[in-house]
């Protein structure tokens, strides 16, 4: 394994987000083939998209603009916990030096319920730099990078599923 230094990056694409956002998902940071892409989720082993087009009983997203009116058709806002970093490739553990997102910037455009974090390093993250009296109640989920292998595809439509209300469908 080649060794890698820490770089400093930061986010180069935006939030996806309406006043109808009602759910508020953030990851920690882009991986490096999200940042390649310009969009979340983007390596092809992540199952966010597969999670949420599996909830929503629709057929998973696969263009850029397709996955931004598929989370805006279901009141879902995108974001990251982290607007720039110190990080090794894309590894969530490896993360230092963190300057987060001024979340106000979803939460005063739109009336979102709740908030859920994709993964133990965004919840943590989150919890550290952003979160404050009165935003609204956040949730952990399990991540679905592929780097969580303990969960499969079933496990992590269940934990998803459930934590967002189980009847979305």
């Amino acid at each position: 394994m080649d060794f890698m230094e820490l770089t400093h990056v930061t986010h180069t694409f935006g939030p996806v987000y309406d006043e109808n956002s009602r759910i508020l998902i953030l990851g920690s940071f882009p991986s490096v083939k999200s940042r390649e892409q310009q969009f979340y989720y983007g390596h092809p082993q992540n199952r966010f998209w597969k999670v949420a087009a599996a909830l929503w009983g629709e057929e998973k997203p696969e263009t850029i603009e397709a996955k931004k009116e598929f989370l805006l058709k279901h009141q879902i806002a995108l974001w990251d916990v982290i607007e720039s970093c110190d990080i090794m490739g894309s590894s969530d553990s490896s993360i230092r030096n963190v300057v987060p997102n001024d979340m106000d910037v979803i939460l005063k455009a739109a009336a979102i319920e709740g908030i859920f974090l994709n993964g133990d390093k965004a919840y943590q993250l989150y919890l550290k730099y952003c979160k404050k009296e009165g935003q609204p109640p956040v949730k952990k989920l399990p991540s679905t990078s592929p780097a969580n292998a303990a969960w499969n595809l079933e496990k992590l439509l269940a934990a998803w599923g459930e934590a967002l209300g189980g009847g979305l469908v």
